[in-house]
């Protein structure tokens, strides 16, 4: 066990370090928020799912019902830490579905839109 001194933006913290092996380490798993569960019509469209990677705010919804897409086309913006960040379809096709509106609250693994 060691200890350091840290100084951090003018104020000095005491810190604590023990050594480990690669055959002691352990990996603590933190429970996330239970993810939002999709929609019940999601699963009967037989569509391909486009997912949340982050959670956070929809800025924008760039897709509806009807529209054809194609593969790395950005379907949504989800603002996340102040970062704004495009979400991409990995695939190409027709949207039959859009789960989510301007303004709402996604959760990371959300279904976003189901592209067919």
């Amino acid at each position: 066990m060691k200890i350091y001194k840290v100084k951090v933006n003018g104020k000095v913290y005491e810190v604590e370090l023990e050594s480990v092996s690669e055959s002691k380490a352990t990996i603590e798993h933190v429970a996330k928020e239970e993810v939002k569960a999709a929609p019940a019509n999601v699963a009967a469209s037989g569509g391909s799912e486009v997912k949340a990677p982050v959670g956070g705010s929809i800025l924008d919804v760039k897709v509806k019902v009807g529209d054809t897409v194609s593969a790395n086309q950005c379907i949504a913006i989800i603002e996340a830490m102040k970062l704004e960040n495009e979400i991409v379809t990995p695939f190409a096709g027709t949207v039959t579905q859009v789960c989510v509106n301007k303004g709402d609250t996604a959760n990371p693994g959300q279904v976003l839109i189901v592209v067919a």
